[in-house]
């Protein structure tokens, strides 16, 4: 049997007063989950391991049953691996944003969805005012890029962007977690604040600004690591054969160490636009020749970041209609059966505009298995389902069975 997961990033929430006290989850019309919970079996999933921050790099690599105190390196090397930057001894990777900055406070952690071709520029003026044999920014996409430093420290202190909007931003700047990382928290702050004065009049952002759009006027450096030391999922669980497809360089990069195939998307945006319809059919040509396929789809996440109750029901019901249910109604025609889960790696609620470490709520379908009693699919109704609360790699040895 050929295993299929369906992601929909930061998909869980809390109950909203303005939707009856319901979570978008359970607001939104979605009938193939629905279907699926009835012909499958439910649970929750702890996705967030105990002293970690609940990251979607956390909590995607814990859905594919990784050990995170044995493997966790931090969210840039995973990006790298995603980019083809191939890291060394003695060199440290760092997620690097394009944030927007106002009147001292982080307005937001993506620059107003800033575009790659945009943030290219901004990145290309940044190597060359900034870089050095030392230290090295690459392009990735959207607001998402990577800051390569020869002889970093990693033992520092970082807060995710996304965790602090609207709020001051200089009490968050890096700070060392030992005193060898005195110099590099010293060097990244630097750098922020060196950014600041480039891209406040560059020729992107003005033009961004007289749009009235956010400008990228600032760079933000987080979650730093040397390269990891991961297993692929063919030494760990026997798949011989997978993909991955996703917008998000970190996912990519997970896919990557995870020793799974990349697949690109064209169209594939990370936000409410992304092609759906493109994602769930490079899904199904994957499976024809693959047993696995991780498919994850980021724009809820993006939409719970932004606060937007009604961009994230729409986010939710487009991932229902325009990629579970289309494949679905597909692999009802093929002889081969597929085993389907769908889950978010983590909760990102509308009222705090960030991640949490709530247990996800989860389906497992197989044809011809015999069913739960939970005919629904929300955060409430995988209460009673049969699996109960999985946790580390329980979730996909389950779903190997």
């Amino acid at each position: 049997m050929k295993t299929l997961i369906i992601l929909g990033d930061g998909m869980a929430d809390e109950p909203i007063e303005a939707l009856g006290n319901k979570t978008p989850l359970q607001y939104a019309q979605t009938p193939y989950m629905d279907r699926l919970a009835t012909l499958g079996v439910t649970g929750q999933l702890k996705t967030v391991a105990d002293g970690f921050h609940p990251g979607s790099e956390v909590a995607n690599m814990a859905v594919l049953g990784y050990d995170l105190p044995t493997v966790y390196e931090g969210r840039g090397v995973l990006e790298a691996a995603s980019m083809g930057v191939e890291l060394h001894q003695g060199e440290i990777a760092m997620r690097c944003n394009l944030v927007c900055v106002e009147g001292g406070l982080l307005k937001n952690h993506s620059a107003g969805h800033i575009t790659t071709a945009e943030a290219d520029q901004l990145i290309h003026t940044l190597n060359e005012q900034l870089g050095s044999d030392r230290i090295h920014f690459y392009t990735g996409v959207s607001y998402r890029h990577l800051l390569v430093i020869k002889g970093g420290d990693k033992h520092l202190a970082c807060t995710p962007p996304h965790d602090i909007p609207l709020q001051p931003f200089a009490p968050y700047l890096v700070r060392p977690e030992r005193p060898e990382a005195e110099e590099t928290a010293a060097l990244l702050n630097d750098l922020t604040l060196k950014s600041q004065e480039i891209l406040k009049e560059h020729p992107v952002n003005r033009q961004r600004i007289q749009a009235g759009k956010d400008p990228a006027n600032s760079i933000w450096a987080w979650s730093p690591g040397e390269r990891p030391a991961m297993q692929s999922l063919r030494e760990l669980y026997g798949i011989r054969q997978g993909s991955v497809i996703s917008a998000v360089d970190l996912i990519r990069g997970i896919g990557v160490y995870a020793g799974l195939k990349v697949i690109h998307v064209e169209g594939a945006t990370g936000l409410y636009d992304t092609n759906y319809e493109g994602k769930a059919a490079a899904a199904l040509e994957a499976l024809k020749t693959d047993d696995f396929v991780y498919l994850h789809v980021e724009a809820s996440d993006e939409a719970g970041h932004e606060g937007n109750v009604q961009l994230k029901i729409q986010t939710i019901e487009d991932l229902d209609r325009r990629v579970i249910g289309p494949i679905y109604n597909a692999l009802q025609t093929w002889e081969e059966p597929v085993a389907i889960a769908v889950l978010p790696d983590h909760p990102t609620p509308c009222a705090i505009r960030t991640h949490t470490n709530t247990p996800v709520p989860f389906l497992i379908y197989k044809p011809g298995a015999t069913p739960d009693a939970v005919c629904c699919f929300d955060e409430l109704a995988v209460r009673n389902g049969k699996y109960g609360l999985l946790e580390k790699d329980e979730f996909i040895k389950e779903l190997l069975k």
